[in-house]
């Protein structure tokens, strides 16, 4: 592990210093206000899980009002480009929100007899980072919201999930991108505390490369200490058929070993163990519609667990992810995913995707029964295309999630779920 962390470290390094003669990024710098941007993101966010067949009280709902701001400047210019910037977000509940919980919003801890609990009335987060560019390697150090396979921000709640560490990603070489980086705090999307996991560390390496326009193919990995190390792999491959359609084949996977005495969703691992979870998936796309069908399988001593990776439950970059991410132990899944844009019909901007994942054969611990779950899950998302409130977007998802008795025992009651997002996006400069 320590070699392919050494070697990932070597091959930055060197792409740094190599007389490229490719685009050099910095020498295009426009300067450090010149450069300079500022947006901010108006959302509403309500999630709802209705959960079947569980105690009075236990149901969950969160809605509230956030700003979530972004300042970057530019890079000065010269051989060294220096920048700075910004990201935070600051927020308010909605209603009484005496039943959230649901990792949206921030409470004060512990719950009264009917389950209710004291939730925020209003909260703000966020930090800095600063910024260097050499020719087309970038290093950032601060606050960063990530999207790295083994490692990525949770940004299916209200507000992102926040690291706090260095990233260097390198471009020197076409078609070639190399990340590395190490990350010492993790605040998830719901606390208030900017190392609310306690993060000791998590070292994260990768690399992407593009063959052509139809072929690509990536690895990363992250150890996080005390926890697990887990690599991650993909390749997508796609062609054009007849009547201007393409078919694209895709194939990811992860392996992950934890180490023994961390804890797991479901149990504290007095051993170590290892877990493989791998997809391949087949996408049809013509004109306005796109269906998938997805096969995802388990193997190993141990379920997929991203709870105790250094994430708030993101790192899953596999098809059959929706509420449930069908990660059970020994776990098998086929879903069949269908997409429609009704630009055609003169909406354009309004797409509807509705997909349905049925998961078995999962080894339910002393239990003699398997364990077995299928969702159908439905989502109408509209953004708009022109005019003052370009980019604004209204989301609407909803989730039927069942499954047996002995599953639902140590993963998830039956749920309904719904969650609703209305994002406005300012540009400020």
């Amino acid at each position: 592990m320590q070699n392919s962390k050494k070697l990932m470290l070597a091959v930055l390094i060197q792409a740094a210093l190599v007389s490229s003669v490719y685009a050099n990024e910095q020498s295009e710098a426009k300067g450090f206000v010149e450069g300079a941007e500022g947006t901010v993101l108006f959302r509403t966010g309500y999630i709802s899980r209705d959960y079947k067949d569980a105690e009075p009280g236990d149901d969950r709902s969160s809605f509230a009002q956030t700003a979530i701001v972004k300042l970057d400047s530019g890079f000065t210019q010269g051989t060294i480009g220096f920048g700075a910037g910004i990201i935070g977000d600051a927020s308010f509940k909605l209603g009484e929100n005496a039943h959230a919980g649901n990792g949206m919003i921030p409470t004060h801890g512990g719950k009264d007899a009917q389950g209710r609990v004291d939730a925020y009335d209003h909260w703000a987060r966020g930090g800095a980072y600063v910024k260097a560019r050499v020719s087309n390697t970038t290093a950032i150090y601060g606050t960063q919201v990530l999207d790295i396979p083994v490692l990525a921000s949770n940004t299916a709640r209200l507000v992102p999930e926040y690291f706090e560490g260095l990233l260097v990603t390198s471009n020197e070489i076409d078609n070639l991108s190399l990340t590395a980086g190490k990350f010492t705090k993790n605040q998830y999307s719901d606390q208030i505390n900017s190392d609310g996991r306690e993060l000791d560390r998590a070292v994260v390496w990768g690399a992407k490369y593009t063959f052509n326009d139809d072929l690509n193919a990536s690895y990363y990995g992250v150890d996080v200490k005390d926890k697990l190390d887990r690599h991650y792999v993909n390749a997508n491959y796609s062609y054009a058929l007849a009547n201007e359609s393409t078919l694209t084949h895709s194939f990811s996977g992860y392996h992950t070993e934890f180490e023994a005495g961390s804890s797991s969703n479901i149990e504290t691992l007095t051993e170590d163990k290892q877990n493989s979870i791998w997809a391949i998936s087949s996408t049809y796309s013509k004109d306005v519609h796109n269906v998938m069908l997805a096969y995802q399988q388990n193997t190993g001593s141990l379920g997929y667990d991203y709870g105790n990776n250094a994430d708030g439950a993101q790192s899953i970059y596999l098809p059959n992810s929706y509420l449930s991410d069908f990660i059970g132990k020994d776990e098998k899944s086929l879903g069949l995913q269908y997409n429609y844009n009704f630009k055609n019909h003169g909406l354009a901007g309004l797409n509807w995707t509705s997909a349905f994942v049925y998961g078995w054969d999962i080894d339910v611990l002393d239990n003699e029964q398997e364990g077995q779950e299928r969702e159908f899950f439905n989502q109408v998302k509209y953004t708009v295309q022109s005019g003052f409130a370009k980019d604004a977007s209204l989301r609407v998802r909803h989730s039927y999630y069942r499954a047996n008795d002995s599953y639902k025992s140590i993963y998830m009651n039956d749920t309904n779920e719904w969650r609703i997002w209305l994002d406005i996006p300012v540009k400020l400069f």
